[in-house]
């Protein structure tokens, strides 16, 4: 009898504990779902992620409005950060490696210039609407190497000129807007333009500020 009852009692646990495993998911999956959904695609988390797209550079003349310039075709990568703060707003500074540049038309001749930014972007991110996002702020932006190629069409002689100057510095005004394609990819358009005059050491050369159009690919991760 004791064997009975043993076996019995063996027989209920089992029982029960293969019960509560088999109905069990049919009354909290979909809470499970949420709440697993919610802490994996939390739009209140810090973001990392990463950049890259194409820039269209050219430049203005800070002195001479009639100066005129072509636009070269050149790129940017880099890391990027978002910090919400509310559910409509969020700081999103990042790190980027950006190519400038303009060339010009001069008599008998044309000019090149390409050059090599680490550009420090402090942004503030509006969500007007899910997934369509504004962006506006500041940019601090490094000169870290310079390439000036002269074209001599008389002569057909190419002249280039590389410098490394790092001790320069400057700041720029950035506006754009992302499209999220998905949580974890987006769409960016960005312009920015630099606020401050960039002394050119070639007398002949105007001072200019560097304008640029972006687009590209951002990937970001919880």
């Amino acid at each position: 009898m004791k064997k009975i009852i043993f076996l019995a009692i063996c027989l209920f646990t089992v029982g029960s504990v293969s019960a509560q495993n088999y109905y069990g998911p049919r009354h909290r999956p979909r809470r499970y779902v949420r709440e697993e959904h919610s802490r994996r695609y939390n739009d209140n988390q810090v973001k990392v992620g990463i950049t890259g797209g194409l820039n269209l550079a050219n430049s203005l003349d800070a002195y001479d409005s009639r100066f005129s310039s072509s636009t070269i075709a050149a790129f940017n990568v880099g890391l990027t950060l978002d910090v919400p703060v509310t559910n409509y707003f969020s700081f999103a500074p990042e790190l980027l490696f950006s190519q400038k540049g303009f060339s010009a038309d001069l008599e008998n001749s044309h000019f090149t210039e390409r050059t090599n930014y680490i550009d420090v972007p402090l942004l503030a991110k509006f969500r007007l609407v899910p997934g369509f996002n504004f962006l506006i702020g500041p940019q601090l932006t490094f000169l870290t190497s310079q390439r000036d190629t002269y074209r001599d069409f008389g002569s057909n002689a190419e002249t280039r000129f590389d410098g490394h100057q790092g001790d320069q510095s400057y700041v720029a005004g950035v506006v754009g807007v992302s499209f999220d394609i998905t949580r974890n990819v987006e769409i960016r358009g960005r312009y920015n333009i630099d606020l401050s005059r960039n002394a050119s050491n070639e007398a002949d050369l105007p001072d200019f500020r560097n304008q640029v159009w972006q687009i590209g690919l951002g990937f970001k991760f919880q």
